[in-house]
């Protein structure tokens, strides 16, 4: 995994006061692979609440993850209990790493 345990802990902080409720943090893509080089940090995040609007709570996880990280490229997803599934999730899940 290409994040060091100061930006996983970061990124973990940043996304629990935000959010402010429970939830499972995934790091997927290129940052996982330890061979590549480059990347935008990927995160997938799921939750069992439900998130009035989830397009708002993905722009306000992202912007406070850029003031705490900086400005780098950065993709953040949210899947709440009324989400439907997708294959992104699933791809997430799978081949990303538990933050």
């Amino acid at each position: 995994m290409r994040l060091t345990s100061s930006q996983v802990q970061v990124i973990k902080t940043t996304v629990t006061r935000v959010l402010g409720f429970p939830y499972r943090l995934w790091l997927f893509g290129s940052r996982v692979d330890d061979q590549k080089r480059g990347g935008d940090i990927d995160l997938f995040i799921e939750t069992d609440e439900i998130i009035s609007n989830r397009a708002e709570t993905i722009c306000r996880v992202y912007g406070a993850l850029i003031r705490v990280l900086g400005d780098r490229k950065l993709d953040v997803i949210i899947k709440d209990a009324r989400t439907e599934n997708a294959p992104i999730f699933d791809i997430a899940k799978r081949t990303g790493v538990v933050l």
